[in-house]
């Protein structure tokens, strides 16, 4: 029999299970599949690779020797895949976008305007909570682009040597019931909402760690922050249990009103990102700007927002997006 890669993973997986029962369930196998299969390998290697008893299983000194092997070739070889991936769909790429977005409040507009722009591409959504994910799945050359945001100036993880560029920055709002003793002023300090519980929609950034610091600045530790899906953040809202961090372009709900907060204490940036060694990346100029466009699109209904954008120039996509939205 002739080694192969699968074999490696078969290996590994015992390895990191501790197990050939738990590397079975693992890799989706019947156990005695799996054991006929390691006594296949052992036999084409010249010897046992682990020690097995009512404990589990443990790296003979061959085993080991296999598993650093492995533990080289296998990554290497994903790599490679990866790679002939990306140089495969060169010429495909016109043809061909692949986003993946952060609950982004211009997806839906950017897929427009890129399918008027270009009307044969095959263009395909993939919606994820979180930025790692996507980050992955733009490396690993299953999606171009990925949409989403971060608070601050904060940025994505270097690990995954992705190019990102500024949509836009818009300050964080807060979501009120019109009930609310604050919904009726045009911005709310953050300190007046220190008696409040409050509700935002998930992610794997620093958000949660960026709202306490502003609560901290603002005097007060928030007495609790749920953590649900847009649905959820709106019916804990609706129900007066919380109030809601939210979008500047939060879609209006009936019965409930956005506001900004005062001085404008959490920022959050929309990003798009892309490999710069993928076919997209050559064009991704092209996408940025129907981005920013989308994002442009995107404050026409939301006339509250626009008025403070102009009374906030240092906010929004870029500079003049708002007077030319109004001059038009």
């Amino acid at each position: 029999m002739n080694l192969e890669l699968r074999h490696l993973k078969v290996v590994c997986a015992i390895a990191e299970t501790g197990s050939v029962t738990k590397a079975a369930s693992a890799l989706g196998l019947a156990q005695p599949a799996l054991t006929a299969q390691l006594q296949r390998i052992e036999r084409a290697l010249g010897g046992p690779l682990f020690e097995r008893d009512r404990r589990g299983a443990r790296p003979t000194a061959l085993g080991e020797l296999v598993l650093d092997r492995a533990r080289v070739l296998l990554p290497a070889m994903k790599g490679l895949q990866d790679e002939a991936a990306r140089l495969a769909e060169a010429g495909s790429a016109l043809s061909r976008y692949r986003f993946g977005g952060v609950n982004s409040p211009i997806l839906g507009r950017l897929v427009h305007r890129l399918a008027s722009t270009r009307p044969a591409a095959q263009i395909s959504t993939y919606a994820s909570w979180s930025v790692d994910e996507l980050a992955r799945l733009v490396r690993t050359g299953r999606l171009d682009y990925a949409l989403t945001g971060v608070c601050g100036d904060a940025t994505p993880s270097a690990e995954y040597a992705l190019s990102w560029r500024e949509v836009a920055c818009d300050p964080v709002f807060v979501l009120l019931p019109e009930r609310h003793p604050m919904a009726a002023r045009e911005e709310v300090p953050l300190r007046a909402l220190a008696g409040e519980q409050w509700v935002a929609a998930p992610g794997d950034g620093c958000f949660g760690d960026c709202f306490a610091a502003a609560c901290a600045r603002a005097g007060f530790t928030p007495r609790k922050l749920y953590e649900t899906d847009v649905r959820g953040c709106v019916d804990l809202v609706e129900a007066g249990e919380a109030v809601a961090l939210c979008q500047a372009m939060f879609r209006p709900v009936p019965g409930l009103v956005t506001r900004p907060l005062a001085e404008a204490p959490l920022r959050w940036r929309l990003l798009l990102g892309w490999h710069p060694d993928a076919p997209a990346a050559r064009f991704a100029d092209e996408v940025l700007e129907l981005a920013r466009a989308a994002y442009t699109d995107s404050l026409s209904p939301h006339p509250h927002y626009l008025a403070w954008l102009l009374r906030n120039p240092s906010f929004g996509a870029y500079p003049g997006t708002v007077s030319h939205l109004v001059d038009r």
